[in-house]
């Protein structure tokens, strides 16, 4: 009952027919998230983009300047000096048939996914497990590569990945309520340039339509999109 009340007073703070510029979104979000643990803070964005179709999805990895807040623990395929490397570099899990085995009895201790390119053929028998999830190693994204080190304090630094749905929307987390509202505020632009710059040939009219953020616990606020300081 005291969630329901601490969420309906929250609301009732928020305007929901008003976009807000970045700056006052961020700072009400914070001056309303009345939970006890640290919530995260997470913008949506709506693309006029078909999914469906190759030439408009959206898709992409970027490192926030701020960091994300979340502790990320990072899998990776390799053998003999690159997997050492990748421990060394502060992965959770490395392995090659072995970690496929594991995968394949439903044990998937890890949340980015990252693999030597040797390595894609073993990885490639999990593409219905590791797909449906996000976590499959790609060339383009940075996660299949020969520098191990690099992509794993990369994933363990505030690196996010971005992904459309099939509704055309990107879901991503851009830090903690516990974060200065500058830091929040910077991590936003930056993950709304780097979705920009990921803008596909097939994309037609206005790219990002509509943006909100919210928290964990919180209630949904719009945000006036041209205050994300990129193009639309």
């Amino acid at each position: 009952m005291a969630k329901n009340k601490r969420l309906a007073a929250a609301q009732a703070s928020v305007d929901p027919a008003k976009s807000y510029p970045l700056e006052e979104a961020i700072a009400l979000i914070k001056s309303v998230s009345k939970a006890k643990f640290d919530e995260t803070i997470e913008i949506s964005l709506n693309l006029g983009i078909d999914p469906r179709h190759a030439d408009q999805m959206v898709r992409g990895l970027t490192s926030l300047p701020n960091g994300t807040g979340k502790s990320v623990r990072v899998g990776v395929f390799a053998r003999g000096p690159k997997a050492e490397e990748a421990l060394a570099a502060g992965a959770e899990v490395v392995g090659a048939e072995d970690l496929m085995e594991k995968i394949q009895a439903g044990e998937i201790d890890f949340d980015r996914c990252i693999a030597t390119p040797d390595m894609m053929g073993i990885v490639g028998r999990l593409g219905k497990i590791l797909g449906p999830r996000g976590l499959m190693p790609n060339p383009r994204l940075g996660t299949v590569t020969m520098d191990v080190k690099g992509a794993v304090i990369a994933a363990k630094s505030g690196q996010v990945e971005f992904r459309a749905e099939k509704a055309g929307i990107i879901h991503a987390g851009i830090g903690k309520v516990s974060f200065d509202a500058n830091a929040l505020v910077e991590n936003a632009r930056s993950l709304a340039d780097a979705i920009q710059r990921a803008k596909p040939t097939g994309a037609k009219g206005t790219y990002m339509k509509k943006v909100s953020i919210s928290s964990t616990m919180g209630p949904g606020i719009r945000v006036d999109v041209a205050t994300l300081g990129t193009a639309v």
